[in-house]
């Protein structure tokens, strides 16, 4: 009988790649600090590869022959903002992955949905952090019956792929991946080779099983799934918690998706009763906005197809020390270094002596050069102490000779700033060429450089 023969090796959490020592930075994907010990297997009874005769061929099948209806293949959440997410539903046999900070609301949802859709689906909850009691405390707090969720507390993967090929649920929640243990692979739960393997024989039985499949992810210090970078690839959705500790709301953001778009956001509120969908918004982010209040400036952003407003503060100051500080929450910090040479070149102001700080409302990421134009603006109102109109919104992109450049989508951006009830807009001059200004009820001014923009202030 073959000796069990351990080897310790070294992984990169972040690309994948395998040394024979450790080392402080991946020398292949230069990220620091992301290689971790792991210990596998070389004994020979372990080894996967057998004689081609073993194995039974694959059976293909006529890309005309299969039958994929939209329709027939998605499944509703019951919560409209996750659907917009995943590109419309659930795809029955994807494997999806959801990530996010401690408390984010990432296992509140997933009960949620297993709430929805536990009437017309079967639906397992399988939990390797809390007990079955725990659970059901947790479904009691969000009002959640659950007659006909199966849950339970197991941790071992082999257990639960044998039970998904018996039970056969449309939809299964696994939280955490962390927690899963393989017994084929000998280091620990939560390590490089348990993550890589549990994920890949729970995504191979769900798809075999035609089941949807949920994996909740632990995320380590730099916001990014822990594990190795190739458990997203073999997913096929990976979602993401992001939002403030300190604020209520959440913001659900695909970063893959191989059944939808990528650039949609489901916006949510924390609340006592769970999670609760925001269906607009604008109306949130603008709540609680002041009036006549210098270094304030409402923009208009476009998340996948959904424009949102939302305000951008600033605030300057005369400094104190001989460097002036420069703060931005919500947007680049080298992007608003860039506008405010821009505005001290190109429009003539003196800001060297300055402290300035920026701020957007409700605690999104912005990263659409759209809001330079806002930017621009309302530091320039925080300079005066000139205040912008309330009933105003500014958009556009800023090149580096101060000229305002064309942003896309300026029709959908018109309709809602037109229906929050906004009555003055300004947009970029080229912008104008792509609309009909009598279809809309708003002072559409348009401007071609940033001096312009300044004096309709």
């Amino acid at each position: 009988m073959a000796k069990e023969k351990l080897k310790t090796i070294y992984v990169c959490t972040n690309c994948g790649e395998v040394y024979h020592r450790w080392q402080g930075q991946c020398s292949s994907c230069k990220e620091w600090n992301t290689i971790t010990e792991d210990v596998i297997d070389t004994s020979p009874a372990s080894s996967k590869t057998t004689a081609f005769s073993n194995h039974k061929p694959v059976k293909f099948s006529r890309l005309s022959d299969v039958d994929a209806d939209e329709n027939k293949n998605r499944i509703k959440t019951g919560i409209s903002e996750l659907d917009r997410v995943l590109g419309g539903g659930i795809v029955r046999g994807a494997g999806m992955l959801i990530g996010g900070e401690p408390g984010a609301g990432k296992s509140t949802l997933l009960l949620q949905v297993c709430g929805n859709l536990c009437n017309d689906y079967t639906v397992a909850y399988v939990s390797g952090e809390e007990s079955v009691s725990q659970i059901k405390l947790r479904a009691n707090r969000l009002g959640i019956n659950g007659k006909n969720i199966a849950i339970a507390t197991e941790t071992d993967v082999f257990s639960i792929c044998r039970s998904i090929e018996e039970y056969k649920p449309d939809i299964l929640v696994i939280d955490s991946i962390q927690t899963m243990n393989c017994s084929t692979v000998t280091s620990s739960p939560g390590s490089v080779s348990q993550v890589r393997e549990c994920t890949s024989l729970l995504l191979s039985t769900a798809k075999k099983c035609d089941t949807a499949l949920f994996i909740v992810g632990h995320v380590n210090k730099d916001g990014a799934i822990a594990g190795p970078k190739v458990m997203e690839h073999i997913v096929d959705t990976v979602l993401y918690f992001e939002g403030d500790k300190t604020l209520p709301y959440r913001i659900l953001r695909a970063s893959k998706n191989r059944y939808g778009s990528t650039n949609e956001i489901g916006m949510f509120d924390m609340s006592s009763k769970g999670i609760v969908e925001i269906l607009n918004p604008s109306m949130m982010l603008l709540e609680g906005k002041g009036s006549r209040i210098s270094g304030s400036c409402v923009t208009c952003v476009i998340e996948g197809s959904r424009p949102i407003l939302t305000e951008i503060q600033s605030l300057t100051t005369k400094t104190n020390f001989g460097t002036p500080r420069r703060a931005a929450a919500g947007i680049d910090y080298n992007r608003l270094n860039l506008l405010l040479a821009v505005l001290e070149k190109r429009a003539g102001f003196f800001i060297q002596n300055m402290d300035i700080y920026i701020n957007v409302v409700g605690g999104l990421e912005l990263d659409e050069t759209s809001i330079d134009l806002a930017v621009i603006l309302s530091v320039f109102s925080g300079l005066t102490d000139k205040p912008i109109p309330d009933d105003m919104v500014v958009f556009g992109e800023v090149g580096l000779g101060g000229e305002v450049r064309n942003v896309v989508n300026i029709d959908l951006r018109l309709k809602e700033i037109q229906r929050l009830g906004f009555n003055k807009v300004i947009i970029p001059a080229q912008g104008v060429k792509q609309i009909n200004p009598e279809e809309y009820n708003l002072e559409i001014y348009s401007v071609s450089n940033v001096k312009q923009a300044i004096h309709l202030i």
